[in-house]
């Protein structure tokens, strides 16, 4: 039995992803973004809760994450990746029908030698460069990557064109993220006026479908989101600045955390004043304390930087971390709390009674953005999906 658990709310992810579908209208298809393992809650037990609620589309980073996504999906689900493909794994996506992006004339001249190696096309998602400057098409590449789609029709298949957002989160990056809006629209009627033509246009993440309703277009990637968090502060705040009063939910978050991380009491002890509690000097005693083990630690994704200043729950109400936080284990103090036992449920991310420790206290104490504790929860611990 493993030292803790997270649970996947089926009615959490139903709820929220009715709420994008709503943000981005019957029209616009949404696609799961469940790359790095399903932002911390697990490909295996998550994509498929998303297929039950009628999401057919799945975005990965990787041909590793595609292959995982493969096997739990339902054959009438696709799988596209954004990011990492060697030449040599070309051939294993195009076989399944996996589709990926092209953002370099290298791998789109390999896609059409193994394309045509199979006899099947490949399916092409065109990446375009409009101002991340990270990865993507433009100038003298794009024009000889529309040469090379325009020279072979007949093995590729132009499912895409799209493009990424310089950070849609934050107000500072707007006239950025606007002048990304124009460039890729400019650059989408170029491409259609030299005949290539794609089914389907994709910009949006969560936080570019949340605050630029524009950037929908046919499909969105949402992230974030539908695992019921908010990009950043700003986004859920110009969400309800937003709304019509009469729309607008009072004191209710249209988002529902989908993931709730606990594990149970390891043991209870004593401890007199004036004693450090675990390695180094970092908590001493000022009083007599009831501490007590939690078999979590930074292995497990329980960041180090939480030593002496995370908090976890137990029977209802905070429990502060004592000291250090070790490779395997915490240390906190139940003085306040009464009767602790062995065995007692301890919530390390989520809801007990009625307090929460919200992923994001839990991830600016250890100053980390919220996505960068989700992922960091190790992939090791047991998920299990609950209503």
């Amino acid at each position: 039995m493993s030292s803790s658990y997270i649970e996947i709310s089926r009615k959490a992810l139903a709820k929220n992803i009715r709420f994008l579908k709503q943000i981005v209208g019957k029209d616009t298809v949404i696609s799961s973004v469940i790359k790095g393992n399903a932002y911390g809650h697990g490909i295996g037990v998550f994509a498929p809760l998303v297929e039950a609620c009628g999401v057919r589309h799945f975005s990965v980073f990787s041909i590793d994450e595609a292959a995982t996504a493969y096997r739990f999906l339902s054959k009438d689900s696709h799988v596209m990746i954004m990011g990492h493909i060697d030449d040599c794994e070309l051939e294993w996506a195009i076989a399944r029908g996996v589709s990926f992006y092209i953002f370099d004339v290298g791998r789109l001249e390999a896609s059409v030698a193994a394309a045509k190696k199979l006899g099947i096309p490949a399916r092409i998602h065109l990446e375009l460069e409009t101002g991340l400057n990270r990865t993507g098409l433009e100038g003298q590449d794009l024009d000889r990557a529309v040469d090379v789609v325009k020279a072979n029709r007949d093995c590729l298949q132009v499912d895409g064109v799209c493009t990424h957002y310089a950070g849609a989160e934050s107000i500072a990056n707007y006239w950025r993220i606007k002048r990304q809006i124009e460039t890729f629209t400019e650059v989408c009627s170029t491409l259609e006026r030299t005949g290539i033509r794609s089914s389907v246009k994709h910009t949006a993440c969560s936080a570019a479908a949340l605050r630029y309703p524009e950037t929908a277009m046919d499909m969105v990637r949402f992230g974030i989101a539908q695992y019921g968090y908010w990009p950043s502060r700003e986004t859920r705040m110009q969400y309800f600045l937003g709304c019509e009063e009469k729309e607008r939910p009072i004191g209710r978050d249209p988002l529902r955390r989908v993931l709730t991380w606990k594990s149970r009491i390891m043991d209870v002890k004593r401890v007199g004043p004036g004693q450090y509690v675990g390695y180094g000097n970092l908590c001493l005693t000022s009083r007599a304390q009831k501490i007590a083990t939690v078999p979590v630690g930074y292995f497990h994704g329980f960041a180090r930087a939480l030593s002496n200043l995370g908090y976890v729950l137990v029977h209802g109400r905070r429990a502060a971390v004592l000291g250090f936080v070790s490779m395997n284990i915490i240390t906190i103090d139940i003085t306040h709390l009464g009767d602790v036992e062995r065995g007692d449920e301890v919530v390390i991310l989520g809801k007990q009674g009625r307090n929460e420790i919200t992923v994001s206290s839990f991830s600016e104490m250890s100053r980390n953005l919220n996505y960068e504790a989700l992922v960091h929860i190790a992939p090791e611990i047991p998920r299990v999906a609950v209503d």
